[in-house]
């Protein structure tokens, strides 16, 4: 602080503690804004030529957008726990082109089954574990859905979450999208205002833990569910 004394020696050295104290101070403010950096980037898919934007949080690199790779598709009443199954929300048919010229499909993304999901992201990305999922959400700490989701209004046409989408901001960047949920009695559920990720960390040979969010909080869910569920998935590297 600079000293308001007249004295012009204790001046000269206060407005040499300044200058210190200024220095330090930018310099710990680079380094903080650094650490939160919340870098952006993209990433082009090789398979299928999908682009997907992507952002560094903490110390991860995360899509942010649900994944779209989609080397088959189901109708929705056929499910396995084994078996690699692929869907898109509401359609009920076996023809990938058909598919992918959905808009769900274009806004949400591919609902996975948990087998399906474990091997579904690009060579250099993987799907999160869920203690990858709780580095993410321990990072951003209290309200981290609000953080995460992607703003909007559906039915205003300005976004993709049913209203009132409580405590979102998306200032993460990561925009969390509400794909909906393919329940394993073949129906399809929840699409724009619940969304659900699939973690590579499974429970018992039936289950797997995932993460989800909804329109109605601003928390994130950790759960477990079995693995014939349809959810979406987001795929994450370390930078």
């Amino acid at each position: 602080m600079i000293d308001n004394q007249i004295n012009f020696s204790k001046k000269m050295k206060n407005k040499t503690n300044f200058s210190g104290s200024t220095l330090l101070f930018i310099g710990v403010f680079f380094l903080f804004a650094s650490s939160c950096d919340s870098g952006s980037g993209s990433f082009t898919d090789p398979r299928d030529g999908n682009v997907y934007q992507t952002k560094i949080i903490g110390h991860q690199e995360w899509m942010v957008e649900n994944l779209k790779y989609m080397p088959g598709v189901a109708e929705p009443d056929k499910g396995s726990r084994t078996t690699a199954y692929y869907y898109v929300y509401g359609y009920n048919g076996t023809d990938v082109s058909s598919a992918k010229a959905t808009k769900e499909y274009n806004n949400y993304g591919v609902l996975y089954n948990w087998t399906a999901a474990k091997d579904a992201c690009p060579d250099g990305w993987h799907l999160p574990g869920d203690d990858e999922w709780g580095h993410l959400t321990d990072y951003l700490r209290d309200a981290a859905a609000g953080k995460l989701k992607a703003t909007g209004n559906i039915e205003e046409g300005t976004g993709l979450w049913a209203q009132p989408n409580i405590g979102a901001t998306n200032e993460t960047g990561f925009t969390a999208l509400p794909g909906g949920i393919r329940h394993i009695n073949g129906d399809f559920i929840y699409n724009g205002s619940d969304g659900a990720w699939w973690s590579a960390t499974d429970n018992s040979a039936d289950e797997a833990w995932s993460r989800s969010m909804i329109n109605l909080g601003s928390n994130v869910t950790r759960n477990y569910y079995y693995k014939d569920f349809g959810f979406s998935v987001r795929c994450v590297r370390y930078n």
